[in-house]
């Protein structure tokens, strides 16, 4: 995977006050065997030591690049936009600020794309819960499936931290901006590039570690489904139909399987 025919990824990953967490997650994806890569972190005006750190990984390898916008988005759709719009490589990796990666992550997932000719893929995500150890297995030679448009309506199922996909896919689909969209604009943006595809990949093992933490955005469960009913009410199909009555179908479907994967298996 270190050949000089590798192809780039160009990992995207939008910050705001996380000082806490960006130097591990940084390390992460650092720590890749797959080594062809470029690292963009895109600071959307954080207010604590966040920019201070990223930029000492910036002073010691080459490949990590800092950006700044020029002020706050109030949603990680336009730090994401940003990435996207700067990045050099062909394919696209997102890492959220406080996540972790295997180090073997971008190995298995480059591997499936060239196996499958996929356009898009994903892996398996668990939670890290606050006081845990962070610990990885083993990946072995994880199973391979399928994901189309039909499945990703009824359960959402490509954590965004785990994706990678093709460029030119996201400039066609960028992560919607309008903050009424804020929490689901990652889900709006990957049912919506299954329209353009006829399925993505998924490697079934969790090469990514999601911290839950008390203050995230999708905390409010509630609020979380409500979100996701406004997403699918306002999703219009390459057709220009909507989904009329299936939102409301779609947002119960996801959200009572959300219970088994989320609050059962802590893995999605």
């Amino acid at each position: 995977m270190n050949t000089p025919s590798a192809e780039l990824v160009s990992v995207v990953i939008p910050c705001y006050n996380a000082a806490s967490f960006i130097g591990a997650t940084l390390d992460s994806v650092l720590a890749q065997t797959y080594r062809q890569l470029e690292v963009i972190v895109v600071d959307d005006c954080s207010k604590d030591a966040s920019v201070e750190i990223i930029r000492r990984y910036v002073g010691a390898d080459s490949r990590v690049t800092l950006i700044q916008m020029e002020r706050n988005a109030g949603a990680p759709a336009g730090p994401r936009n940003r990435g996207v719009r700067a990045a050099r490589g062909d394919w696209i990796a997102f890492l959220d600020a406080d996540d972790l990666w295997h180090s073997r992550k971008l190995e298995h997932q480059m591997a499936a794309i060239k196996a499958t000719g996929a356009r898009m893929c994903s892996t398996s995500m668990k939670d890290l819960l606050p006081g845990q150890a962070v610990a990885f297995s083993e990946p072995g030679d994880p199973d391979i499936s399928r994901i189309t448009l039909s499945m990703q309506l009824i359960k959402y199922r490509t954590p965004t931290s785990s994706i990678v996909v093709r460029r030119d896919l996201m400039l066609v689909n960028p992560f919607n901006e309008d903050l009424q969209f804020k929490a689901r604009e990652d889900t709006d943006c990957f049912i919506r590039m299954h329209e353009y595809m006829d399925f993505s990949t998924k490697v079934m093992f969790p090469f990514v570690l999601y911290r839950v933490q008390e203050a995230q955005i999708s905390g409010n469960k509630l609020k979380m489904v409500g979100r996701h009913l406004n997403m699918l009410k306002k999703y219009r199909l390459r057709s220009g139909a909507g989904l009329g009555l299936r939102a409301y179908f779609y947002t119960f479907t996801h959200f009572l399987l959300s219970v088994y994967y989320r609050s059962l298996r802590k893995e999605l």
